[in-house]
């Protein structure tokens, strides 16, 4: 079933910092989203999203050069037919941040979550490292598609919800983009419906928001854009610590001959070559 994609995003500093280590970015054409929180000091936080931002979408943009370090080291040339197309774009930005920081002592240690989801055809396959979420909103539900890579979600078998929430290690990651050679994300899937949301969002947001508030205020919001405006001010509103980073995607379903057009304005701007 085809779907129109409806994006809207929002990142805010917050009410404490003086810079902003988050990143988003998206892709429509290719179906993928992304959200990134850096971290490392000298704003080596706000490079490290930035890159695993930008590698993410050009991996599938562009492809990764046949001749590059990462292609040689890692076997891929960012063809989406690879069957996991997510986990070579993830090892790519991983290869991107580590490249970067080798460049100066500034940048040494610098690293970013990442969360992603990618939208073909009737099928959303989502992919993160480290606290930064994905979430699928569908009719009155909200359904966490993510869960962190934190020392406090490791232990919320002994700790309730609560405690977790306001555990002092709860900015702890075990898994970030960088400091290690070869990053294991975490992967799911599902088959999409008219009128999904997903949303994606770092730690900023959902350290502060519960699930059930993420759900009424998308709701009830006219729009997209609204919805990032009413969750950045909800935890801007609750004295944030952090900077907060809300994208939001909504699959509209779509007339059969819109389809058409689409693939075929795809085909016209690819020059002619095949659209699978």
């Amino acid at each position: 079933m085809p779907f129109a994609i409806q994006v809207a995003a929002r990142t805010d500093v917050g009410c404490v910092r003086s810079n902003n280590e988050d990143s988003f970015g998206y892709d429509k054409r290719h179906g993928i989203f992304v959200v990134c929180d850096g971290m490392g000091g000298h704003a080596a936080g706000e490079i490290a999203s930035r890159i695993a931002v930008d590698s993410l979408l050009g991996f599938f943009a562009k492809g990764v050069p046949k001749n590059s370090a990462f292609s040689a080291s890692h076997g891929g040339d960012g063809n989406t037919g690879n069957p996991m197309p997510l986990n070579q774009a993830i090892q790519f930005a991983n290869h991107a941040i580590r490249e970067a920081a080798s460049l100066g002592a500034e940048r040494s240690g610098m690293g970013s979550t990442i969360a992603c989801a990618q939208v073909d055809g009737n099928l959303i396959s989502v992919a993160h490292v480290g606290d930064s979420r994905v979430y699928l909103i569908r009719g009155r539900t909200i359904q966490p598609l993510t869960q962190d890579h934190s020392l406090v979600m490791q232990s919320r078998g002994e700790i309730s919800r609560t405690q977790a929430q306001a555990a002092k290690l709860q900015n702890i990651i075990t898994r970030a983009l960088g400091p290690e050679e070869v990053v294991e994300p975490d992967f799911d899937s599902i088959i999409a419906a008219s009128g999904d949301i997903l949303v994606l969002a770092t730690d900023g947001l959902t350290k502060l928001l519960s699930d059930e508030e993420i759900l009424t205020a998308v709701a009830s919001a006219e729009n997209l854009t609204t919805a990032c405006d009413s969750l950045i001010d909800m935890a801007n509103h609750m004295g944030s610590d952090d900077n907060a980073t809300c994208l939001l995607v909504r699959l509209v379903e779509q007339p059969w001959y819109r389809s058409v057009a689409s693939r075929l304005q795809f085909w016209r701007a690819n020059n002619g070559r095949a659209v699978s």
